[in-house]
């Protein structure tokens, strides 16, 4: 059959326009598991042993007696304190601290924690089951550190408080130099408190899993944030982290349970902030982060 000239012209013209919105790239390959796949730079399920199952850089957990001591540091740990929990985890085993922990167990944060010392985004996800009121032992707690030296310098961390009722709390802070100058350190200083985010009433439970997800953006430079999930719910976000975030890559550690006691599992770590879907998505894998593994 002959077109007619107008048809003709509408078929051509249509040939270069916009494809209609069914024909676009579902919605899983923009933001779900296949762009998790892609940001994944660590992950630690703890199903095969202590060392990593994916890692960008070193894949192995070292431990030394303290964080003192990271010149001693081995690889591996070997110690009835700290196990291999069989089939306790949220999938498969978990990592179980059998008392207060304080030995230095680790892994390098160079190329696993993706850390840039020019507007530093990334998250970090995991899981934990204790009873805080009943299961902690006196002082602080910190499931996670990352950090090269402590906990207020060029660091991330959340923590439980050393009283009950304790809260858990999200800290983020860059050189110690240029937020605290004074040298007022922690504790009541109102520089390192009002950078903090403050969960009062956290729904950790015995026998019942938590997932903590830690998203941040562009810190150490204009805008810098970060932003605490519990559960998939946004906690509370602390703003103005601008100062600047150093690291000596050869001190760089990911720590983990840091005076903690309780459970631990499916610790992973990503190279941009994570969107609050994605977050959801985690917090939804039924075979755990192994579903995203690239």
């Amino acid at each position: 059959m002959r077109l007619s000239t107008l048809a003709l012209i509408a078929l051509l013209a249509g040939c270069g326009s916009t494809p209609p919105e069914s024909a676009e790239a579902p919605a899983e390959e923009a933001s779900g598991t296949a762009a998790l796949s892609s940001a994944l730079t660590f992950h630690a399920s703890f199903d095969d042993g202590f060392d990593a199952a994916f890692a960008r850089g070193d894949r192995r957990i070292y431990s030394a007696a303290d964080y003192d001591s990271l010149e001693e540091r081995s690889p591996g740990y070997w110690g009835e304190e700290i196990e291999i929990a069989y089939d306790a985890g949220k999938v498969g085993d978990a990592l179980q601290f059998n008392v207060k922990n304080t030995k230095a167990l680790f892994y390098s944060g160079e190329q696993n924690a993706a850390f840039s010392p020019d507007g530093w985004s990334g998250s970090i996800s995991f899981w934990l089951s204790l009873d805080p009121a009943t299961d902690l032992e006196p002082g602080f707690c910190d499931p996670i550190q990352v950090t090269d030296s402590a906990y207020n310098d060029s660091a991330i961390w959340v923590d439980f408080t050393k009283e009950n009722p304790r809260q858990f709390r999200l800290g983020v802070f860059g050189e110690k130099d240029a937020w605290d100058p004074e040298d007022a350190g922690g504790g009541d200083n109102p520089k390192f408190l009002e950078r903090l985010v403050v969960v009062e009433q956290p729904p950790f439970a015995a026998d019942q899993w938590t997932h903590v997800a830690i998203v941040y953006e562009d810190l150490g430079a204009p805008g810098g944030r970060a932003t605490l999930y519990l559960n998939s719910e946004i906690q509370g976000t602390s703003t103005g982290i601008e100062e600047t975030f150093e690291w000596d890559m050869a001190s760089a550690t990911i720590r983990l349970g840091v005076n903690y006691v309780g459970l631990f599992d499916e610790l992973a770590i990503f190279d941009r902030p994570l969107t609050a879907e994605e977050v959801r998505t985690l917090g939804g894998l039924e075979q755990g982060v192994i579903e995203i593994h690239p």
